[in-house]
């Protein structure tokens, strides 16, 4: 199917980019990699009258670690943070990175594209939960800051405003003694998740856990957290029988949808399978290990 009509618009500044938006009204919108949006426009899932590409405006593409805090400009693509060298520390985020459909793909697709469409099989959405990551939005009132637990409201729907757009996201450096893992379910490379879960734990002496979060993806109409199963970790001994209690607990609140691929049971089954896996990952990277991580495919 070919997408319906529409005028398209090249600005050469965010101001310009914001200010075509707010004169279009809500038929335009915004195009950067195009990976998430055009896939919508073929199908025909939304028809804008107008799309102003913004993939090409200065001072989008950074990835720079400013005082302990990493900042990404939205326009990075997912191939770029997974090399980027102020990332490589923080194995979690090269899991997502790299483990994106295909290169092809890798090459087009932007972070802030991703985090914009709020797809709830997205992986950008669910992994940035797990670093309590901000991100930053310029409208016509000015720049915001909105943590990305209140950015994804639903399916497709987030906490932007008219003519707004999202310019940068930010995450602290995550501790010492700290390690995460992301791990995605999916037929082959380029498919869409069947399922995903992530977890960035902190510890303490003696294997405690002294901080975690937890995300499960592609799980609901948005990224699926718990603070019943992060409670269940915290302050405690990092067993197996926890990990099985956090595990069963944060799966209670997920609620995956029946599609072609896969019954809600079997992504429950799959969801408790990659995230007792993907805890073990962390818990061995806080510990110091370099774990390679790896997506399972069928």
């Amino acid at each position: 199917m070919y997408p319906a009509p529409f005028r398209y618009y090249r600005p050469d500044s965010i101001e310009n980019a914001i200010q075509l938006l707010s004169e279009l009204g809500e038929g335009a919108k915004p195009l950067a990699g195009g990976q998430s949006l055009i896939p919508v426009l073929k199908l025909r899932m939304d028809e804008p009258t107008d799309l102003i590409d913004i993939g090409r405006l200065p001072g989008l593409r950074h990835i720079n670690n400013e005082n302990e805090i990493i900042r990404i400009g939205a326009l990075a693509t997912h191939a770029h943070i997974g090399k980027a060298g102020v990332i490589s520390h923080i194995p979690i985020v090269t899991d997502c990175a790299n483990g994106i459909a295909d290169a092809q793909v890798r090459s087009r697709g932007t972070i802030g594209g991703s985090i914009s469409t709020a797809d709830p099989s997205c992986d950008w959405p669910a992994l940035l939960h797990t670093l309590d990551a901000e991100v930053i939005c310029n409208g016509p009132n000015g720049k915001r800051t909105i943590n990305i637990r209140d950015f994804i409201l639903d399916s497709y729907t987030t906490a932007l405003g008219d003519a707004e757009l999202v310019t940068e996201i930010s995450f602290k450096t995550p501790q010492k003694l700290s390690g995460g893992s992301y791990i995605v379910f999916k037929k082959a490379a380029p498919a869409y998740p069947t399922v995903s879960a992530g977890i960035q734990i902190t510890l303490a002496e003696e294997d405690i856990c002294k901080d975690v979060r937890l995300v499960l993806s592609a799980a609901g109409p948005r990224p699926v957290t718990s603070d019943e199963a992060e409670a269940v970790l915290r302050g405690n001994k990092l067993t197996n029988d926890n990990l099985e209690k956090a595990a069963e607990a944060i799966i209670a609140a997920s609620d995956p949808t029946p599609d072609s691929r896969g019954s809600a049971s079997f992504k429950r089954s799959m969801l408790h399978s990659l995230f007792i896996k993907a805890a073990n990952i962390a818990i061995s990277r806080a510990r110091g290990n370099n774990i390679i991580g790896a997506h399972e495919y069928v």
